[in-house]
C-alpha cells in the first residue's frame, strides 16, 4: 500500500498479552470509542486507528491484536517482525498469572526481530479494586532489568471505559518518533 503524496503511511503496531487480559476490548474502544462486548480472539483482528491526544492526533496505526492464547502465542512472533510498536496488554488483577505475562513479555521483545522495539505495556483493569499500580507491575515484572535497551511505558488503562488507551497511544508514538531519529543519528 503506497501512500499519497504529502500523506503519513500508517504505524504498524501489535497487541499481545495472556488471552483474557483485554486485548480485543483495547482495540475496538480505540477504534469506535465506545465498549463492544468481544469473545476470546482464535487468530487475531487487524484494525486501522487514529491517534486522538498529542502529537499522534490524526496519526494512522494498523493495530493487529493476536489471540493470547497457549497454543496462539508462538504465531506472535510473525505478527511483531518489522513492527513500529508493540502493545502488551496485562490484566492488573492477574496475580497468579504475573509470571507468566513476564516471560512472555521478555521473549516477544528479546526476539531479534524486536530487539529496540517500542513497548507500550497497558496495565488493563485499573477500575478494579485491587488492580496493581504501574510503578508495582514494573517491579514485578523487572521492567528495568530486561528491558533496559528498549524504550517503554507502563500505561494505566481501562479497556472497557477507554480510559488510559489514547494517552498510551500517544506515548507510544513519541517513542517511534524517538527510535526512529535514534536510528537516523546511527547512519
Amino acid at each position: 500500500m503506497e501512500a499519497l503524496p504529502g500523506a503519513q503511511s500508517p504505524h504498524h503496531v501489535v497487541m499481545v498479552g495472556l488471552d483474557s487480559a483485554g486485548k480485543t476490548t483495547a482495540l475496538y474502544r480505540l477504534k469506535l470509542d465506545s465498549y463492544l462486548n468481544t469473545v476470546p480472539t482464535i487468530g487475531f483482528n487487524c484494525e486501522r486507528i487514529r491517534g486522538s491526544k498529542g502529537r499522534s492526533k490524526g496519526v494512522n496505526f494498523i493495530v493487529w491484536d493476536v489471540g493470547g492464547q497457549e497454543k496462539l502465542r508462538p504465531l506472535w512472533k510473525s505478527y511483531t517482525r518489522h513492527t513500529d510498536g508493540i502493545i502488551f496488554v496485562l490484566d492488573s488483577l492477574d496475580e497468579e498469572r504475573f509470571e507468566e505475562a513476564k516471560m512472555e513479555l521478555i521473549r516477544t521483545v528479546r526476539s531479534n526481530d524486536n530487539l529496540g522495539v517500542p513497548l507500550l505495556l497497558l496495565a488493563n483493569k485499573q477500575d478494579l479494586p485491587g488492580a496493581k499500580e504501574p510503578h508495582e507491575l514494573e517491579t514485578i515484572l523487572q521492567l528495568r532489568e530486561h528491558l533496559h535497551n528498549t524504550l517503554y511505558h507502563v500505561q494505566p488503562a481501562c479497556a472497557i471505559t477507554g480510559e488510559g488507551l489514547d494517552d498510551g497511544v500517544d506515548v507510544l508514538y513519541e517513542m517511534i518518533l524517538k527510535r526512529r531519529k535514534l536510528r537516523k543519528k546511527k547512519k
